[in-house]
């Protein structure tokens, strides 16, 4: 699909496939925005078609160009921080980062500065963009890897969207204490709080339901290499599965690990994302930065 930014302006030619498609039609059905996104878009007049204003009930045609004003300026809603800041991907849509361990994905507290979007807000001011720091995804604060923030609320809404639809697929690499000797399968036991520990989750029937695939990529000495995805995105997910398996991971004493690393050895390796515009295929590979065996 064909698409370029000008000025605050994004711009979108209609494809052979959007025959007789409507600016209502695009947003509300191809795009899925949100009710509340798609009345202030109207409001404030956001869409145009070959620079001319028209009814959003028209018929477009292939070859006629899509403008909407996406590229607001916005004050940063979180402190912009010096610091680096490992980039995997970015455009005027979304940027994706690879987070070190050892610090949040976004503020929790008024005032933070030490968190992930601090970097990518700080980095944004550095390339001239006023633009919120809109997360996707969130890694917990040992977890290590890619992750995805959207620059503009409808980029944010479309992601969003093709998070909860699975589209988009994240990878992880895991070091789990012990050979696991089945070199691959699935763990679908829900997920709840414990009610002993504040911060623990634990396998409860009476949880969410989680679903964590695995294979065995390697064995380490007194530990297996694994590679892990999720079907479902519950909080400590892997760390509890692995546990639950028998197989707590490397670092994380939270869920029976040995204190051998600094943190638990868990790193989101790989991300594939549709393009929330063009659909083209982002793909994504995330080195580890630390010595966690990963």
């Amino acid at each position: 699909m064909k698409t370029r930014k000008k000025g605050d302006q994004f711009e979108l030619v209609i494809p052979d496939k959007w025959k007789n498609v409507t600016i209502e039609t695009i947003l509300r059905n191809h795009w899925q925005a949100p009710k509340k996104l798609v009345h202030s878009m109207r409001m404030d007049k956001d869409v145009r078609v070959n620079g001319e204003p028209v009814p959003w009930n028209v018929p477009l045609e292939p070859g006629d160009t899509l403008q909407l004003h996406l590229f607001k300026e916005a004050k940063y809603d979180v402190t912009p921080t010096y610091g680096e800041l490992n980039v995997l991907f970015e455009d005027e849509h979304l940027i994706v980062v690879n987070k070190p361990a050892g610090i949040d994905t976004h503020p929790n507290h008024p005032g933070e500065t030490d968190t992930l979007a601090n970097l990518v807000a700080f980095h944004f001011q550095a390339n001239g963009e006023s633009c919120r720091v809109l997360h996707i995804h969130r890694l917990d604060h040992d977890t290590s890897g890619a992750i995805v923030f959207a620059k503009h609320p409808l980029s944010k809404a479309i992601l969003d969207r093709l998070l909860s639809e699975r589209k988009i697929k994240r990878t992880y690499h895991a070091l789990a204490h012990g050979r696991i000797k089945q070199k691959k399968g699935t763990i679908s036991s829900s997920i709840g709080r414990d009610r002993h520990h504040g911060t623990r989750r634990r396998v409860s029937p009476s949880g969410q339901e989680a679903v964590t695939h695995y294979k065995v990529l390697a064995y380490k000495e007194a530990y297996t290499l694994v590679e892990v995805k999720l079907d479902t995105g519950r909080t400590h997910q892997i760390r509890v599965h692995m546990s639950h398996l028998g197989h707590p991971l490397a670092g994380d004493t939270l869920y029976g690990g040995k204190p051998v690393f600094h943190r638990q050895a868990l790193h989101a390796a790989h991300i594939s994302i549709p393009h929330p515009f063009t659909e083209e295929w982002i793909e994504c590979d995330a080195p580890c930065l630390d010595d966690v065996g990963l």
